[in-house]
């Protein structure tokens, strides 16, 4: 089975992180964003990877020729990004049946058993109910749960079922003519929607059915990204160390095993990567990177690089990669 995953996305939301790495490949308990969403592909069956490339894309790459070796992997260049329905538009020259559609800046618990579960319908479209459904695209559904239309950013709550941005498409071939009819169409708000494709499916015909996810958690901002990693920790990611002198931990953590960790205390939802040392520090709600040293830190709500050297910084802070930051008396 194929799966077209878009990846070109600059991820400015995530400045300066995605300044030397891409936004799928920012960790959450201590892997990558695209790992947990590529394990969940691979139990379905997914072998082959569509990638819609862009921004630091030979760094994608090369992740995923040394972490997922088994998956095929062609690179789609995306020269000028115009929308979602833009960025599928790519894929078509190098789909060949029914295919997984996944945006990869959230994580997901979902169903994809339902894909050979539901061989009636042509389409599966996954979503969550939120309570804040003016800043998504809104499903309506039919009683038996057949999307019937989908609404961007809806000034009424004509429904709270939120688009997630995972899809399966059964009957490609007319995604691909609502794709060419959105394209020849004027945007709106600037941009060219996936969603108009499945409403034409839908126009010409075809059932996508609305199947509704466990949970849904955003990666997609630096605030939302630390909420997303304290979700997973919570959910069975956590990873103490050992106890120790001079080391308090405060549940959940994901601490890498090589860490030295010296007169702190850590946590709760702390995820540190493999190779760092934090001396005289206390941590709370923070991701920190690989390689990286603290000494004398004070931290919250931060999102910490690889390769970071800082010593005295106290409060909130996001500190990209190969940054040095020190405190002087």
């Amino acid at each position: 089975m194929q799966a077209i995953l878009p990846l070109a996305g600059k991820g400015t939301r995530l400045r300066p992180h995605t300044h030397t790495r891409p936004k799928p490949l920012l960790r959450v308990a201590n892997r990558p964003v695209l790992d947990y969403v590529l394990r969940q592909l691979e139990e379905v069956g997914v072998d082959e990877i569509i990638g819609i490339t862009g921004h630091l894309a030979p760094t994608i790459e090369s992740w995923l020729s040394e972490e997922h070796p088994k998956l095929r992997f062609r690179a789609v260049p995306q020269e000028q990004q115009l929308g979602t329905a833009d960025a599928i538009r790519l894929a078509e020259p190098y789909v060949e049946g029914p295919v997984l559609i996944v945006f990869v800046d959230t994580l997901f618990d979902a169903d994809l058993g339902l894909i050979d579960a539901r061989p009636d319908v042509d389409g599966i479209i996954w979503a969550k109910e939120v309570e804040d459904y003016q800043r998504f695209g809104v499903i309506v559904t039919d009683e038996d749960g057949h999307m019937l239309r989908i609404v961007e950013k809806p000034s009424e709550p004509i429904s709270r079922l939120a688009n997630i941005g995972l899809y399966y498409v059964r009957d490609w071939r007319l995604m691909f003519e609502g794709i060419a009819h959105v394209m020849a169409s004027p945007p709106q708000f600037g941009e060219y929607f996936l969603t108009d494709a499945f409403q034409y499916m839908i126009d010409h015909g075809d059932r996508i059915l609305t199947a509704e996810v466990d949970h849904w958690w955003d990666c997609g901002k630096i605030e939302t990204l630390l909420e997303t990693n304290r979700q997973v920790l919570l959910s069975g990611a956590a990873a103490a160390p050992a106890p120790a002198d001079g080391v308090r931990i405060v549940p959940p953590v994901c601490v890498a095993p090589d860490v030295v960790l010296q007169d702190v205390e850590i946590g709760p939802n702390v995820s540190i990567g493999s190779g760092s040392t934090i001396r005289g520090a206390r941590l709370r709600d923070c991701i920190v990177g690989e390689n990286t040293v603290l000494e004398g830190c004070d931290l919250h709500d931060s999102l910490i690089g690889d390769h970071v050297t800082a010593d005295g910084l106290s409060g909130a802070a996001s500190v990209g990669d190969h940054s040095v930051f020190r405190v002087q008396d």
